[in-house]
């Protein structure tokens, strides 16, 4: 289907976040976006705002007229997690309409425009988001489709201007379900290829094959930027005339040196070859996302952004919502909120807290995800949660999983070496830390403990 030929785009789950990018990247190209999803939220609420017709009753009468009469030139988008007995899923399968998932028309859209794909375990949200901002603020004309809210444009999408030519397209290479594999970089960025999502791939082997044939879908005069720890796993693209650089924190061709962890901000010198940017300033914290910056600021300075101006984005970046999240931060009281949900991610957050407040207790509370990733990482959970001085676990969200008998919250317990932990529920929650009185406070998790964050923050900072 040649997306130029489209006048109307029905979603079928339309309030998710990556569906919710492109409704409105369909709409800002001046075509009739309509959709279904479950319940209001708001997102949907925003898309309305923006011109979008949205229903909330599964109901073949609530499918636009337009759309029922005009198959040829209606393209219909929808997520796997639409019931099998939806009705308007199961029209648009019985008559003939072209239907496509999220992931494939993300593919047909990179397929027109020159793009910049961001994939990893961990860190891709963050750095996709980075690599937009730094050529946005450049005064690049870039769209990104992106895996969180950017804190600086409040937005899952960052819109190009349809006047000013093709755009470069920015977004997110998400190894969820093989996704990425429908996209057609131009460069791409590989920050992490930890064992993840077994209960797709089966194991780790078949999920570094999965990597393996993302980074060998760049375009032959492409390039690479990996981190030196994913290349050791992966090694380079089949295509010799693709450039590969690794980058690290004093690993690689492109490291980061001479980082101060600061409890406001990182601070740190970029080095590539001959070139060195000194004392970059970050207001995002975190040795993760100082990594992170690194194939942000490659990517700018391979695109023309002149250092000052990188200097200048890098310190404009306000980060993702629930990326390293700063609700509060006082002398004696601290609330940071992050989205991490894989022992590695949260590794690398508890140890950037740490350092960010080397003499102050640390109490995290975690919410674990998926009854699988629970099982197949719980040593490296309670491992990595064992940074903490004080260990709150919750029950695990289950999302699109029944449970798994034996496998619960738990289970970390017993290999978790912090000085205090326990198991809480989210109901008793707040009482807990009310008595508990904590220092720095971090919520961790990926799964709906994000409602505890607003209560807890106006909880610490006494409203």
């Amino acid at each position: 289907m040649n997306l130029k030929n489209l006048h109307s785009v029905h979603f079928l789950g339309i309030g998710g976040i990556g569906m919710s990018a492109l409704a409105r990247w369909f709409n800002h190209v001046g075509i009739k976006v309509s959709g279904y999803d479950r319940t209001p939220s708001p997102l949907t609420d925003a898309l309305m705002a923006e011109g979008m017709e949205i229903v909330f009753e599964d109901t073949l009468e609530n499918i636009p007229s337009r759309i029922r009469y005009d198959k040829v030139h209606t393209l219909v988008i929808w997520t796997p997690a639409m019931p099998k007995d939806s009705l308007q899923l199961n029209f648009f399968q019985n008559n003939g309409y072209s239907i496509k998932k999220r992931a494939a028309v993300l593919g047909m859209i990179t397929a027109d425009l020159p793009t910049i794909a961001v994939a990893g375990t961990h860190g891709k949200t963050t750095t996709s988001s980075m690599v937009a901002h730094l050529l946005k603020s450049g005064g690049k004309n870039i769209a990104a489709f992106l895996g969180g809210l950017t804190q600086n444009y409040n937005s899952n999408l960052i819109l190009h201007d349809e006047e000013s030519g093709d755009a470069t397209v920015v977004v997110e290479a998400d190894e969820f379900d093989r996704s990425f594999l429908h996209l057609h970089p131009n460069v791409a960025v590989v920050t992490s290829a930890d064992p993840d999502h077994l209960d797709i791939y089966g194991d780790d082997a078949q999920m570094m094959d999965g990597f393996r044939a993302f980074i060998d879908l760049i375009a032959g005069d492409g390039s690479l930027y990996i981190h030196a720890k994913a290349f050791q796993k992966l090694g380079a693209p089949k295509s010799k005339s693709v450039t590969v650089k690794q980058y690290g924190i004093n690993i690689g061709e492109i490291q980061a040196k001479n980082i101060v962890a600061g409890p406001a901000a990182f601070t740190f010198d970029y080095v590539s070859g001959d070139k060195e940017i000194k004392g970059l300033k970050m207001y995002m914290p975190g040795f993760h996302n100082v990594e992170n910056a690194l194939p942000a600021i490659t990517v700018a300075l391979d695109y023309g952004i002149e250092e000052q101006a990188v200097r200048e984005g890098l310190a404009s970046y306000k980060g993702v919502k629930r990326r390293f999240e700063i609700w509060l931060q006082e002398k004696d009281r601290v609330f940071i909120d992050d989205y991490a949900h894989h022992p590695e991610e949260i590794r690398a957050f508890l140890s950037s807290v740490k350092a960010m407040y080397p003499d102050k207790k640390l109490t995290a509370i975690f919410q674990p995800h998926l009854f699988t990733r629970t099982r197949d990482f719980a040593a490296g959970f309670s491992e990595s949660l064992s940074i903490a001085d004080e260990v709150v676990l919750l029950e695990i969200y289950p999302a699109r999983e029944l449970p798994i008998e034996g496998v619960n919250a738990t289970m970390l317990l017993e290999g978790i070496t912090s000085a205090k932990k326990s198991l809480q529920s989210k109901e008793g929650l707040l009482d807990y830390l009310k008595a508990a009185k904590p220092e720095v406070l971090v919520t961790i998790g990926a799964g709906d403990i994000d409602r505890l964050v607003s209560p807890i923050a106006n909880w610490m900072k006494g409203l």
